[in-house]
């Protein structure tokens, strides 16, 4: 088969078969992991060191939290999504400045065996490609597409591939609030809590529909985003009531009210004159409709279309023992446990590819 002939067909079956994946008992139910977010969180926050006194919190914390994820939420499939290298040219196209606030010699962990920030990042590259490395052992499929950040892709992947299959997205990333519905959930590790429409209702008084608006008008530190100055949850409640309703509100309505109505309030007349800037933000937040090239799209079909992985048990065994990660998993057996199940939908899968 020529390459015209194989992308061609991956275009046919997004065509005909969009929607259709939730026939497959294998797609019922995926916990789609954002990568990064996930290793550095638990690299920032976990001290663990083996027993050579070498630190491994980003490798031991990864493994554990996403066995966790998948004990708890028991999903059909698993599928971790990195950024791809150079991260997102299309933001950066937009806004030069995206990302431009975090600092090459940044320290993240203080753990006594790093003894600077250039040590840190070698250490935070080892564990990460040994991370790597553990899950091409399991059952679970794993991507990084060029120039693309991983929201993006698990957005895709959520909103268009597997459009009526159950997902769960493992993200401590409060962007992917936005895309919480009835079918989507987000599951916050750290918090070990899973975020329905209920749950983003309890928690923001605010309906998911509206959050991205809400991020634009808050604007992201981490991402070097500036929001409108003065907002805050409760301003907003008492200045722009109509967020907090079921109504899914959009932009350019929101920022007509904040024109006739910015001599009631200050937040409203930073609104009105904030407008490029909300509409920046917000193109820049907004992940139901992303803007991804079709090429892009085409590999990220295909990658999903491979062959998952089989458990292979005793080769994790025997990094295990490399690694010296008895003191973090000390029971290997029962932590592989966790992907017994995924290892048998995608045996499943591959009967129905046969």
């Amino acid at each position: 088969m020529t390459k015209k002939k194989y992308y061609a067909d991956i275009l046919k079956d997004i065509r005909q078969n969009k929607g259709k994946h939730k026939e497959l008992k294998t797609d019922a139910k995926i916990l789609i992991v954002d990568g990064l977010n996930t290793f550095i969180r638990c690299f920032s926050v976990i001290p663990t060191l083996n027993d050579n006194g070498i630190h491994i919190g980003g490798l031991s914390g990864f493994l554990k939290s996403i066995g966790y994820a998948i004990r708890t939420l028991n999903p059909t499939r698993c599928i971790v999504v990195f950024d791809g290298k150079g991260g997102s040219q299309r933001r950066r196209k937009l806004y030069p400045n995206y990302k431009s606030n975090r600092k090459p010699n940044l320290r993240y962990n203080r753990v006594e065996d790093i003894a600077n920030a250039q040590d840190e990042q070698q250490s935070m590259l080892m564990q990460l490609k040994r991370t790597v490395e553990y899950l091409e052992e399991m059952p679970i499929t794993t991507m990084a597409m060029d120039k693309v950040e991983a929201d993006d892709v698990i957005a895709y992947i959520s909103q268009q591939i597997y459009d009526e299959s159950e997902i769960h997205i493992m993200s401590t990333d409060k962007d992917f609030l936005q895309l919480v519905d009835d079918r989507v959930h987000v599951w916050n590790p750290t918090k070990r809590m899973s975020y329905n429409p209920t749950r983003v209702m309890e928690e923001y008084n605010m309906p998911s529909h509206n959050f991205t608006i809400f991020r634009a008008l808050d604007g992201d530190k981490s991402d070097n985003i500036k929001g409108i100055p003065g907002i805050g949850l409760k301003t907003l409640q008492k200045r722009l009531p109509m967020l907090f309703e079921d109504k899914k509100v959009e932009l350019d309505d929101l920022i007509k009210y904040a024109k006739e109505h910015q001599d009631d309030a200050k937040v409203l007349k930073n609104i009105a004159f904030g407008e490029d800037t909300l509409y920046l933000n917000y193109v820049l937040m907004q992940l139901h409709e992303v803007d991804i090239s079709g090429n892009t799209k085409m590999n990220i079909m295909r990658t999903v279309r491979e062959e998952i992985p089989t458990l292979v048990k005793y080769k994790i065994h025997k990094m295990v023992v490399e690694d010296k990660l008895w003191s973090a998993i000390p029971n290997v057996d029962n932590w592989l446990q966790n992907f017994v199940t995924l290892n048998k939908y995608a045996d499943l899968k591959k009967e129905k590819n046969g």
